[in-house]
């Protein structure tokens, strides 16, 4: 009786897993785009146009529209570094085959680089 209910839910848990991945985002939602460039900073959306009516009801009375993304992208635009890369995005260069070579050759010999103490730490 247990290794069936076991199984079951084995089975049960597989499945949800399997078919997340199957699932897509709501449509109309907002994005990155949403965050603008006025030549000097980033701009955060205007959460006005991000509202989106509630679909829930509270004991027959409509809940307030809420505006999904605001509080996201308006942080994003305050903690963007270079605030161009919103609109015109850099390409990703190539990687440094010499640094990555030298890394690997440390870690295999045992010469791995400790950490700097003064700003981080190991899990230890």
């Amino acid at each position: 009786m247990k290794h069936t209910r076991l199984l079951s839910l084995l089975t049960a848990g597989l499945f949800a897993v399997a078919a997340s991945g199957c699932f897509k985002p709501p449509r109309n939602m907002p994005n990155e785009t949403t965050i603008g460039f006025d030549g000097i900073s980033a701009v955060p959306p205007d959460c006005d146009k991000l509202a989106r009516p509630s679909l829930l009801t509270d004991a027959g009375i409509r809940r307030p529209s809420m505006q999904w993304g605001c509080a996201t992208y308006t942080n994003l635009a305050a903690q963007l570094a270079r605030p161009e890369d919103a609109v015109h995005p850099q390409t990703l260069g190539p990687a440094n085959a010499a640094v990555a070579a030298s890394a690997v050759r440390r870690y295999e010999t045992g010469h791995v680089i400790p950490l700097d103490r003064s700003t981080s730490r190991d899990s230890k």
